[in-house]
């Protein structure tokens, strides 16, 4: 008898979730089962099913988990969550959104409202993510606009406030912030500032209105005439933000329109918010699916993974077709939301019409994906390609070399290598190298070493040669890295020479140099590479004289060996601030005494004069 055989027969017959793994123990798939024993028995029956994806998905399972829940609500929620987190194989998976925005309410005393791309488990609100960096601009500009909440970062707290330790900026003087840091506003009255905000963000802009409208009048009541204009003006603000969304229902019923579109692997789910009757907002979501997947399948694992990520869930939630697991999911929706929550399937009339908006639009942004992913390693920058024609390069050149050398009377001599991927620099395949062989002023034999030292590394590693090779220099720097690539066996790669002074180009196997129009997308590439050669290697010289300067200038000063030197560096900084330093401080650093100390002050004294 196998181990899975074994297993089977003691699984529990409760409901619960299953999770299949291959040999590496890694888990392939996360499923949910209402029978668990019954539902994993099926899976390993042979010829179950002419499935492919089963089939192959099975080939690679050799060990299972279960986990038992008190109900399928629970089991529904734990399969989202574990598949939100292991992200298996060969579950419907929802890409990566990290990157995306999110609005957040701080978990303070005086919460601050904030855009933020990473979400933290301390207690603040978040909102989103927003696939649309505009809305999220858009609805932040309003917020600013409409509520005194403050933006600075002081660690504010009641303590502090007492204190007088922060004091009013700008923003209170302009309106835009109530001033909680010197207690002007009470934390409560700010809190409910930010309750608010949480409103409007959450798109409830009617009750909004209402309760603004009544604090305005208790303020008024209270001839605190100040504070009752404020809200007269954030009430007309929340009016004409509400009156440029699209109205598409009286009932004023909260509502999210679901739509997908799929093709291959590839699938583009869209959520439409309704809030109040109106289109508050529109978020998108790329997900990655096996081929096979249903469109229930993919509606009802979206479903599973999107709700466990927001916080808001409204009373109507509209999608495409029917789920088997429509029970499950209206009652953990219920549940999470505290009320009823109804899920359907519209087949005809207003909303379905308005479901189907949703469905044109998920079929455009997957369009707009498949493009990109045609494109994506095809794209060629326009000045590469300019730069292709104008020499007349067999290939494009996409990934561009340039080397540089930088010295004054042959000291600190160093190079630099930069690369130009496809028009843009690259700057973690920068390189820089100090000269080792070369003594003196000797710009041709110094680029002949760095061009065969990077070189022979790239044959050594076995890596691609660049398609072009980038001189700064005239004849003779380009013959000098000529020389040095034969002496590699390295023919017929291209290299060129740019001399900064008329720009010309010289080219191997041409006696005379080439120009190009100063307006040319090619020469400005050329330009812009050169230039960031040179930057890289002056940089790097600079650095390394400063560096021999002040180590030549302790090191000449009698009892300052290289431990004290570094000592003192290390301590104060800089030769300058040793300088301005007292006998008392400087006895403190590590092996100085009293009379190195008086003799390093006397001779950095004396160099000064």
């Amino acid at each position: 008898m196998s181990l899975i055989e074994d297993k089977l027969k003691r699984v529990s017959a409760k409901s619960g979730v299953y999770l299949l793994k291959n040999s590496k123990g890694k888990v392939v798939y996360a499923g949910k089962a209402k029978h668990l024993r019954n539902r994993l028995r099926s899976h390993f029956k042979p010829g179950n099913t002419d499935d492919p994806k089963h089939q192959v998905m099975m080939k690679s399972v050799v060990d299972f988990e279960t986990i038992v829940t008190d109900s399928e609500v629970e089991a529904l929620i734990l399969e989202a969550n574990i598949v939100k987190s292991h992200k298996p194989r060969y579950n419907v998976n929802l890409k990566d959104d990290k990157t995306y925005p999110y609005i957040q309410i701080t978990n303070e005393s005086f919460p601050r409202v904030l855009v933020t791309r990473r979400i933290k488990s301390d207690g603040s609100k978040y909102f989103g993510p927003y696939t649309d960096v505009g809305s999220v601009r858009q609805l932040m500009a309003a917020i600013r606009r409409i509520f005194p909440v403050r933006t600075c970062s002081f660690h504010m707290t009641e303590e502090s406030v007492r204190q007088k330790k922060h004091k009013i900026c700008l923003d209170y003087h302009i309106g835009r912030c109530a001033g909680p840091c010197e207690g002007i506003v009470s934390k409560d009255e700010y809190n409910w500032t930010v309750e608010k905000i949480s409103s409007f963000i959450q798109g409830q802009t009617s009750e909004l209105v209402k309760d603004l409208k009544n604090r305005m009048k208790e303020m008024a009541r209270q001839q605190r005439f100040e504070e009752a204009a404020r809200l007269r003006n954030a009430i007309q603000s929340v009016s004409v933000f509400r009156s440029k969304q699209k109205m598409i229902d009286v009932a004023m019923i909260d509502r999210d329109l679901i739509a997908v579109a799929v093709h291959d692997d590839d699938v583009c789910c869209v959520v439409f918010h309704v809030r109040d009757g109106k289109i508050v907002n529109r978020q998108h979501f790329y997900l990655h699916c096996i081929k096979g997947c249903t469109e229930e399948e993919i509606v009802s694992s979206f479903l599973k993974q999107y709700y466990s990520g927001v916080d808001f869930i409204p009373a109507e939630v509209h999608i495409p077709v029917a789920l088997s697991e429509w029970r499950e999911l209206t009652e953990w929706l219920s549940q999470k939301r505290g009320k009823k929550v109804t899920i359907a399937v519209p087949r005809k009339g207003k909303k379905s019409k308005l479901l189907d908006m949703c469905t044109r639009n998920a079929c455009l942004l997957l369009a707009e994906l498949l493009v990109q992913k045609s494109q994506k390693g095809e794209w060629l920058a326009p000045s590469v390609r300019a730069l292709q024609k104008d020499l007349g390069l067999a290939i494009p050149p996409r990934w561009i070399e340039a080397f540089d050398v930088s010295n004054i009377g042959g000291q600190d001599s160093v190079a630099s290598m930069i690369v130009f991927e496809n028009g843009k620099p690259k700057k973690n395949a920068y390189r820089k190298f100090k000269i080792k062989t070369v003594q003196g002023i000797d710009d041709f034999g110094m680029m002949a070493e760095v061009v065969e030292r990077r070189y022979s590394r790239i044959l050594q590693d076995r890596k691609p040669l660049p398609d072009l090779i980038l001189i700064d220099g005239g004849k003779g720097q380009l013959s000098a890295a000529l020389k040095a690539l034969k002496k590699l066996s390295i023919t017929d790669q291209p290299i060129i020479g740019l001399a900064k002074r008329l720009e010309e180009i010289f080219i191997p196997g041409i006696s005379d140099p080439q120009t190009l129009p100063k307006s040319s997308p090619s020469l400005r590439l050329l330009q812009r590479v050169r230039n960031e050669a040179h930057r890289f290697a002056i940089t790097y010289h600079r650095m390394l004289r400063k560096k021999r300067t002040v180590t030549s200038i302790l090191d000449e000063i009698p009892g300052i060996g290289p431990k004290r030197r570094n000592a003192l560096l290390k301590h104060f900084g800089s030769v300058e601030h040793i300088k301005k330093a007292s006998i008392d401080e400087m006895i403190t650093v590590n092996g100085m005494n009293r009379k190195v100390a008086e003799n390093v002050l006397e001779s950095l004294k004396d160099k000064s004069r």
